[in-house]
């Protein structure tokens, strides 16, 4: 699932992609948004930590993984 993390006062967001379902995934981000945990924590598919501060989210978007096409044919 791909999971995009946008950050106060960061240009950028922060995009990866992670095995977990999108009710675990929204489980993981309301307990960081509610004040139960200082950090949001999240591992992707590689085994890379992304760490966030609770305080600083400014949206989590949870979507669907993107299939990369293989080939020649027609769009």
């Amino acid at each position: 699932m791909e999971v995009k993390i946008g950050v106060q006062h960061a240009p950028r967001e922060i995009v990866l992609e992670s095995d977990l379902s999108a009710e675990e995934l929204e489980s993981i981000v309301s307990a960081a948004l509610s004040g139960n945990e200082p950090l949001l924590s999240l591992t992707d598919n590689k085994g890379r930590k992304v760490l966030v501060p609770s305080d600083r989210l400014s949206y989590v978007d949870l979507g669907e993984p993107t299939t990369r096409k293989v080939g020649f044919g027609a769009l």
